[in-house]
């Protein structure tokens, strides 16, 4: 099993998930640090592809206590290691409307690895009828218990 280091939450409950990929991720020094310690937030945060290569945007790495860099930024663009074949599937999806958006990241061995996700984003009635779902779930779960 893999120790998740960080979830997006947000992706879950605002889309509709069609493909999952795995990709590794270019960090410096420090950042892997700090991704290990727990200090990395995905929410609202997405994938691009830029000719034959991915960047992760808007994902906070906050710095690393002990890190000497003085001009940081947190949510700098960072490079996503995939394959060509990957990288242009990506490009045909999102051009037909889907999104790209990380889900996890999470350590397998002693590589850092992010699961992304191709995702179409759902509309008002299906999010209320999966909350719908939920809550009557919930309700099962505690009558269960209770017998």
């Amino acid at each position: 099993m893999y120790k998740i280091l960080s979830k997006n939450k947000k992706a879950l409950t605002k889309y509709q998930i069609s493909d999952r990929l795995e990709a590794g991720i270019v960090l410096k020094g420090h950042e892997v640090k700090a991704v290990k310690s727990g200090k990395m937030n995905l929410a609202d945060s997405y994938i691009t592809i830029n000719k034959s290569e991915a960047f992760l945007k808007n994902a906070h790495i906050s710095q690393y206590e002990k890190s000497s860099e003085n001009d940081y930024n947190p949510k700098r663009d960072r490079k996503l290691l995939l394959k060509t074949n990957e990288i242009k599937e990506l490009d045909i999806k999102n051009k037909k409307g889907f999104t790209v958006v990380p889900i996890n990241a999470y350590l397998k061995k002693s590589f850092i690895k992010l699961e992304i996700a191709i995702v179409k984003s759902k509309n008002k009635r299906s999010k209320k009828e999966e909350l719908k779902k939920k809550s009557i779930q919930r309700q099962i779960a505690e009558e269960l218990k209770n017998i």
